[in-house]
C-alpha cells in the first residue's frame, strides 16, 4: 500500500500535493487541517485518513478526530497531532504508548520532520514535517512510503521548495 504522509497545511493546498496524493492508495493527514477544503480536496484523488490539530477549528474537530488508531494488514498505526517523540513523548499520548506501543507512530505539530525508530518501544516513529506555507519551517516537506505485509519500505523525504 501506498502511502502519502503529509502534516500541518495551515488551510493551503496546491497541485503538487494533489499529484502526490492522486499517486497514494491513502493519504494520511496528521494534523492543522486549517479548512475543510484541504481535506475535500483531499479526498477526491485518495483515501483519506485524518486527525485534527491545535489550531484546527470546530468543524474540523466534528469530521475529524484527535487520535486515529487503525491496521493496515497487521500493521498498527496510531495518528494524532502532538505525540512528541522517541524519549520525549507528549503527556496525553505517554500512557498509552507505552502500554501499548503502535508499530507506526505518527505526528504533526512541530514542523521539523523526523523519522526516528524508537529501539525501547519498537516503533517507528514519523513526522513529515510542513506542507503548507505558514509556520517557521523553511522547506515544505511530505513523507511517502510503503506497507507490504509488516514491512514499511521505499521511505522517501518530498521537499517541495521554499515556504
Amino acid at each position: 500500500m501506498k502511502i502519502l504522509l503529509l502534516s500541518d497545511t495551515h488551510s493551503y493546498i496546491d497541485e503538487r500535493i494533489l499529484d502526490y496524493a492522486s499517486a497514494a492508495d491513502e493519504v494520511w493527514h496528521a494534523g492543522d487541517i486549517g479548512d475543510l477544503k484541504v481535506t475535500d480536496e483531499l479526498s477526491k484523488v485518495s483515501r483519506l485518513r485524518a486527525v485534527y490539530g491545535n489550531i484546527d477549528n470546530a468543524e474540523i474537530r466534528k469530521e475529524f478526530p484527535l487520535n486515529n488508531r487503525f491496521l493496515i494488514g497487521n500493521t498498527d498505526v496510531w495518528i494524532t497531532h502532538i505525540g512528541g517523540y522517541p524519549g520525549k513523548y507528549s503527556q496525553p499520548v505517554r500512557e498509552e504508548i507505552n502500554s501499548n506501543p503502535p508499530k507506526i507512530f505518527v505526528c504533526g505539530h512541530s514542523h521539523i520532520l523526523k523519522v526516528m525508530f524508537d529501539k525501547k518501544l519498537g516503533l517507528l516513529h514519523l513526522n513529515p514535517g510542513a506542507c503548507g506555507i505558514y509556520g517557521f519551517h523553511q522547506v515544505r516537506t511530505m513523507l511517502r512510503f510503503e506497507i507490504n505485509s509488516d514491512k514499511i519500505e521505499k521511505m522517501e523525504v518530498i521537499e517541495l521548495g521554499k515556504r
